[in-house]
């Protein structure tokens, strides 16, 4: 068993856009070594984004907590409010933006777990 708390992680992945992400359960033996999934609480500061991305084996859910974000898939825009779950399947380009006033903050569960090889950043599959 591996409980994990996010007040807890220590070195969050901060990237320049304004995004934290603080992973709790993971595939390394110090997240837990999970086998089926893994599981991020991610903080997106107002006018801040994710990095656009796909991953090549694993799909991943979005949870809404709080704030509103507009998630584009494979370049159409959705908007996301909490409450809000969405599936992004492998090979669909991703990114997370928050354009309002406000924190963004969700819940992503990845399966099989992230592993950093699994992203392809920057260019974006066209439909």
């Amino acid at each position: 068993m591996r409980l994990a708390r996010r007040v807890d992680v220590r070195d969050p992945l901060v990237n320049s856009r304004g995004e934290i992400v603080y992973e709790l359960i993971g595939a390394p033996p110090s997240l837990g070594a999970a086998t089926g999934h893994s599981l991020a609480e991610i903080t997106i500061r107002p006018g801040g984004s994710s990095a656009g991305h796909r991953h090549l084996r694993s799909e991943e859910t979005y949870y809404i907590l709080q704030g509103e974000g507009r998630l584009v898939v494979d370049g159409k825009s959705h908007v996301l409010r909490p409450g809000d779950a969405c599936l992004i399947r492998p090979g669909e380009h991703h990114q997370l933006f928050n354009e309002v006033n406000g924190e963004l903050v969700l819940l992503a569960v990845t399966s099989p777990p992230w592993v950093s090889e699994d992203s392809v950043f920057g260019e974006q599959r066209r439909s």
